[in-house]
């Protein structure tokens, strides 16, 4: 292999100084760190979105029956309509509260009258 007077002169600095080359790690299988099958992550996925409905439609005073729930990751988004601003920030509040949730984007908005 043919070295550059460049590469020469940087390895030597390095050896000098006592810096030694950072090779970047992965989360191979076996690297220790066990990274979710897409089937895995699916299925936790679900699970939230069940904990999350449940603890909605426990909640009293609060119509859960025109919010969707969807979550990716821990982070739960609110889609739908609600009867009104009080209902929207308690389905946000009480999804936010459930174990393993990390963020709430909340899309509901008010219903509109007659619907």
């Amino acid at each position: 292999m043919k070295f550059k007077p460049y590469m020469i002169a940087l390895l030597t600095l390095g050896a000098l100084t006592g810096i030694a080359p950072v090779f970047a790690q992965t989360d191979a299988p076996g690297s220790g760190a066990a990274v979710p099958s897409k089937k895995e992550m699916r299925k936790e996925n679900h699970q939230l979105e069940a904990k999350v409905r449940h603890e909605l439609t426990q909640t009293k005073h609060l119509d859960s029956s025109g919010i969707t729930i969807l979550a990716r990751g821990g982070k739960i988004t609110l889609e739908g309509d609600a009867p009104d601003d009080q209902q929207i920030n308690l389905a946000a509040t009480r999804a936010a509260g459930v174990a393993g949730v990390t963020g709430v984007k909340n899309n509901l908005h008010v219903r509109a009258a007659g619907n």
